[in-house]
């Protein structure tokens, strides 16, 4: 029995981190740690993470498709771009040692989280552009920005949501089209990124598909928790859990 309570825990973070994903993004930063503490090495807990992200979006990509708010042509442009970039960030985190590579991610818990903190929860006052209105400037600097986004992504992965949901905000993007961009980008690139650490053999699929199966569900289950706590309690639980799992990244060599 006891032995089936590992999978039991990190399908339960996978749930938690899957409805942190629909309110607000960031579930990462709890199923990184728990990778971790689990015992893998943090390479491998970074291309095992990949697993639920992938099978995540693939859902969310679909939903977006059959609503009818992804519009495909500028979303590659996006994509394209996020996914090279994604290409040499993953390069990076396989050749970063184990320790720094936590210490890099306690550092970007912590800063992504304050960052997150003090932006402003009220939604802009107009919609924004949709996709069909983006400007041969905009389409440029949404290249740029998303090449630098995938550099992240393919690193770390974790946080990167908030960082997309900007460079779209700064295109001129209204958020139910940026959010549509975002999981496509993070799908396209999550699966070059996976790949690439499945090929180094840095992927437990065991545990990636058990952490999967927990995003999936708690990608439903962020709708009802939303609607019955609020956005500020999600945040003010997910702000201390992440400031405590940073602090013992930092301290635990």
């Amino acid at each position: 029995m006891t032995e089936w309570l590992p999978f039991l825990w990190l399908f339960l973070a996978g749930c938690v981190a899957g409805t942190l994903n629909v309110i607000a993004g960031g579930g990462s930063f709890l199923t990184l740690p728990i990778l971790i503490f689990m015992g893998l090495p943090a390479t491998v807990a970074n291309g095992t993470n990949r697993v639920g992200i992938l099978l995540q979006n693939v859902g969310a990509v679909w939903g977006f498709h059959r609503y009818r708010v992804l519009n495909w042509k500028w979303a590659l442009y996006a994509a394209v771009p996020a996914t090279v970039g994604a290409g040499f960030g993953t390069f990076a985190a396989l050749i970063v040692s184990d320790l720094a590579f936590r210490r890099i991610l306690s550092f970007l818990m912590v800063a992504i989280t304050l960052v997150t903190l003090l932006r402003k929860d009220n939604l802009p006052d107009k919609e924004g552009k949709g996709a069909d209105e983006l400007s041969s400037s905009s389409v440029t600097g949404l290249a740029v920005a998303f090449f630098i986004v995938g550099l992240y992504g393919g690193f770390v992965q974790a946080g990167v949501g908030f960082l997309i949901l900007t460079a779209t905000t700064w295109a001129g993007l209204d958020l139910v089209r940026g959010n549509a961009i975002k999981v496509l980008c993070v799908l396209a690139f999550t699966a070059l990124s996976l790949a690439i650490f499945a090929w180094q053999g840095k992927v437990v699929w065991t545990l990636g598909l058990v952490l999967a199966a927990g995003t999936v569900i708690g990608g439903q289950l962020g709708v009802r928790l939303t609607a019955l706590k609020g956005h500020r309690w999600v945040k003010g639980v997910v702000t201390v859990t992440v400031i405590i799992f940073a602090i013992r990244l930092w301290v635990t060599g």
